[in-house]
């Protein structure tokens, strides 16, 4: 089953689109859905309107960058790139997520 929008935890969809843009490189927004879809093993499945506002929201911070080519069939497509200030936030990002996940495993071990 797809999640929707509302089921993506707060704040994890940057985080997401952020470490497929640096494991995968410059990508445009179908292809950085599909990634996503595709490590999550069909569970994270994303349309446009919930991608599109990321991109953006990443875009305006400066954390992403974007530039128009063309794909591999010949259509215009923006691609998305992570910025150096991007590359920072990630790490940070990333760090913090570590310890959420580490603590929220120590709380339910403790509850078995």
């Amino acid at each position: 089953m797809g999640e929707s929008r509302s089921d993506v935890l707060q704040g994890t969809l940057d985080l997401m689109v952020m470490k497929t843009l640096e494991t995968m490189g410059p990508l445009h927004s179908y292809a950085i859905a599909r990634r996503l879809q595709q490590i999550s093993e069909d569970a994270l499945q994303l349309n446009q309107g919930t991608l599109y506002p990321a991109l953006v929201r990443l875009q305006q911070q400066g954390l992403i960058s974007g530039a128009w080519r063309l794909t591999e069939n010949g259509r215009r497509a923006k691609y998305y790139e992570l910025t150096r200030a991007g590359r920072k936030e990630l790490a940070a990002k990333l760090e913090g997520w570590e310890r959420t996940v580490s603590l929220m495993s120590r709380v339910i071990r403790a509850q078995e």
